[in-house]
């Protein structure tokens, strides 16, 4: 019996259908079947399944002599079923990849509910993708499982049937099936829902729901079929009736019916034109029939109430009035507010400069940290008589020293200390309309040692390149005084990327002081806070962007990883900030998201070993002289695509593994902590950490305020560093562990170590 029963009714979806299934059969998560129903199909939909079920015994095809619909279709596949939960999947709709783990994740997670609420997002044929915008109401704060009296704004989300799996018993044994015809799964959802004693939700996109250009959703087109939905509340309110019980949820139900019906006859092209007023009778007729006494009243109720369409006229006249004096009240306003903010920068932008002012931010206004967070940190502890300010969005204040001053992107504080503050550090660009006056020092950090292209680098890489303006980014470069570089490499780099007048600060980078200057207690403090299992070996897995590829890249199948691994290890995934979403959901505790945290220094220093493809963290981790694993399996792609300073393969830090099966056996041989590795990653912290002892940003402090003749700290050589080991350091084994099967496929090490 396997675990998910994943039912895909199929109508005319042959461009799609092949997405969709492969969608499933592709999943890591692999104990499922798929019961494919072709609903009398008239294109190759069919064909296609059928051609899938040759390919995969997974693929269960059901054939109907005839249409039925959409509901009877389900039906036909829940009668064949034989998983322990239900999932439903429309034919030109997809899951998310890792969707069906994550999924059986949280069900083991919450003791196996009835029904698991998860979410989705609208996918549009421009590739744009809009997540729900309730996705709030999936929150996996508080207990779970619990009931729909613990959390009733469920009823608020789309009424659909495939952002749930149903637990197959408890749909057997209620008798759950679909009715025909259109807005079938209102008369499924509602009642379902009211009628489960446990619930749970995901707060995870794991289906795509796709918005065709043209004629692609079943209730798109003008008909009579929408008159169906008087009958399907019909079936809801029965459903009431018949349980006393249910009583207390008439009121919402009523509601949900009034927005319905207000929304399919307002939508465009839905109701033809000339049963529109025979629409809103039978609308004003169920508005009687079901009507809740001390239901407030709202404009839609009206609109229902009367059932008259000169009524809808007149409500969307008065609406759209409304909706267009908001508008442009709020768009005079923001012109009056942008106008008085400019006037007030120029203003202050005539005022003298504050020599005792220092302005600090990093790129899109984030978390404190990185670069200028350090240099914040040792402007305050050496230079206290300089007031200093961080550049944030009100997200990431909480990040903020309580000592340092929050200033808000676009304020009018905002303006003055970017016009009469001495000092401006920034890790990228500031906005377009900031002015560098004269006698304003401006220290440009950078991200980290590169090692993809950037600047003037990138113009032979139009892909990569694309959008870039070039003359503002030579403008940009030419308002640097100084940038901060951690290595000879990264000055070369710097000085032709972007070639001006500034001074290189070859003194190393200042967010890699922590790494010599974290003690054992700190360690063992992040690693509690982030909840690393005591005795387990964390590897920090964290791949980079990709710009040829749209959308999150785990790369990994993690779950595979772990299980060859063994229970000894766990996975910090950390995501690059440009995908706005993790790589991964926990995995029975074995997989733990660092993706959110605002310190990637810290979730570093808990870490026992970094897995990385071409990311720039390899360089400040190096500084730990912890085990490093370069994950190289797309490495010409990513060349090709966005080009490279230098071949990483060839002066690697660590192991370097081409694919999934060399990463699992360089782990479970050892080399990834072998003599070899570490001569590979001695001889890489020469070249590219030789000024990162601790003292970066002090050295970087003193030359730039306190002049060039300062006193600065002499760099502390590597043989002189020792950096805080690992929590798992003194354990770690010199053989592979028992724990750890060898995969069948022995890779000759010796060609790629």
């Amino acid at each position: 019996m396997p675990r998910f029963s994943v039912i895909v009714p199929v109508y005319k979806v042959q461009a799609y259908l092949q997405e969709c299934l492969t969608s499933v059969l592709e999943q890591p998560y692999t104990d499922i079947e798929v019961i494919a129903v072709d609903d009398c199909s008239p294109d190759a939909s069919g064909a296609m399944i059928d051609e899938f079920a040759a390919r995969d015994a997974r693929v269960r095809p059901l054939h109907l002599a005839r249409n039925e619909g959409l509901g009877q279709a389900r039906n036909a596949g829940l009668k064949e079923a034989t998983g322990d939960y239900v999932l439903f999947l429309d034919g030109d709709d997809s899951l998310v990849p890792g969707a069906l783990r994550d999924i059986a994740d949280r069900l083991e997670e919450t003791s196996g509910p009835d029904v698991l609420v998860f979410d989705y997002a609208r996918t549009y044929w421009t590739g744009r993708t809009v997540r729900n915008q309730l996705a709030g109401l999936l929150t996996e704060e508080g207990p779970a499982p619990f009931s729909l009296d613990d959390r009733p704004g469920l009823l608020s989300l789309l009424m659909v049937v495939w952002n749930k799996a149903y637990r197959r018993e408890f749909i057997e044994r209620e008798g759950f099936a679909f009715p025909p015809g259109h807005y079938e799964d209102t008369p499924w959802t509602f009642p379902v829902l009211l009628s489960t004693r446990t619930l749970a939700t995901l707060d995870r996109v794991c289906v795509h729901y796709r918005q065709r250009r043209q004629g692609g959703n079943i209730l798109a087109p003008t008909g009579r079929g929408h008159f169906d939905i008087f009958g399907q509340y019909d079936r809801v309110f029965a459903f009431v009736d018949g349980r006393p019980g249910l009583d207390r949820w008439r009121p919402v139900l009523f509601r949900r019916m009034v927005d319905h019906l207000a929304a399919v006859y307002a939508a465009r092209g839905r109701v033809p034109r000339g049963s529109r007023a025979e629409f809103l009778h039978l609308a004003r007729a169920h508005y009687l029939r079901h009507h809740v006494p001390g239901a407030p009243a709202r404009p839609r109720d009206l609109l229902i109430r009367l059932g008259d369409h000169r009524v809808h006229r007149a409500l969307s006249w008065a609406s759209r009035c409304v909706r267009r004096t908001r508008a442009l009240a709020s768009g005079a306003a923001r012109r009056l507010s942008t106008a008085a903010l400019r006037a007030h920068y120029r203003l202050q932008l005539r005022l003298p400069l504050r020599a005792d002012r220092a302005v600090f931010t990093r790129d899109a206004s984030g978390a404190y940290g990185c670069n200028p967070g350090a240099l914040e940190s040792a402007f305050r502890t050496l230079l206290p008589q300089i007031r200093t300010a961080w550049i944030a969005r009100p997200e990431h204040h909480h990040t903020v020293p309580a000592v340092t001053r929050r200033l808000h992107p676009g304020s009018a504080a905002y303006w003055t200390a970017l016009a009469r503050s001495k000092y401006l550090v920034h890790n990228a660009d500031f906005e377009p309309g900031v002015v560098k006056r004269p006698g304003q020092v401006l220290i440009q950090t950078r991200q980290g040692t590169p090692l993809k292209r950037m600047g003037l680098d990138l113009l032979d890489r139009p892909a990569a390149a694309r959008g870039t303006d070039v003359a503002r980014m030579l403008r940009s470069a030419d308002s640097w005084d100084y940038v901060v570089s951690g290595n000879r490499h990264s000055t070369l780099v710097w000085e032709r990327a972007f070639p001006s007048g500034f001074t290189t600060l070859e003194y190393g980078l200042p967010r890699n002081d922590v790494f010599v200057r974290a003690t054992s207690a700190d360690v063992t403090r992040v690693r509690r806070t982030l909840g690393i299992p005591e005795g387990a070996v964390a590897v920090l897995y964290a791949p980079t962007y990709r710009d040829y590829h749209r959308g999150r890249r785990v790369g990994l199948d993690l779950e595979h990883v772990l299980d060859r691994l063994g229970p000894r290890f766990v996975l910090l995934t950390r995501a690059h900030p440009s995908y706005g979403e993790p790589l991964a959901r926990s995995t029975a505790g074995r997989v733990i998201d660092v993706t959110g945290h605002p310190s990637v220094e810290s979730v570093c220093l808990a870490s026992d070993a970094l897995i990385t493809d071409f990311s720039s963290l390899m360089f400040d981790y190096a500084n730990l002289d912890r085990p490093i694993v370069i994950y190289a399996n797309d490495w010409e792609a990513y060349d090709a695509a966005r080009g490279t300073c230098f071949d990483v393969r060839a002066f690697p830090p660590g192991a370097v593994a081409r694919d999934e099966d060399e990463l699992i056996d360089i782990f479970a041989t050892g080399h990834w902590c072998a003599s070899r590795s570490a001569q590979r990653r001695r001889a890489f912290r020469e070249r590219f950490c030789p000024h990162d002892d601790g003292r970066a940003a002090e050295r970087i402090v003193r030359r730039v305020v306190l002049g060039e003749d300062t006193w600065l700290p002499p760099v502390v050589p590597l043989s002189g560093r020792h950096p805080v080991p690992s929590a798992a350091a003194a354990g770690l084994p010199a053989a592979p562990p028992a724990t750890v099967p060898v995969p069948g496929r022995r890779v000759p090490v010796d060609e790629f170590l």
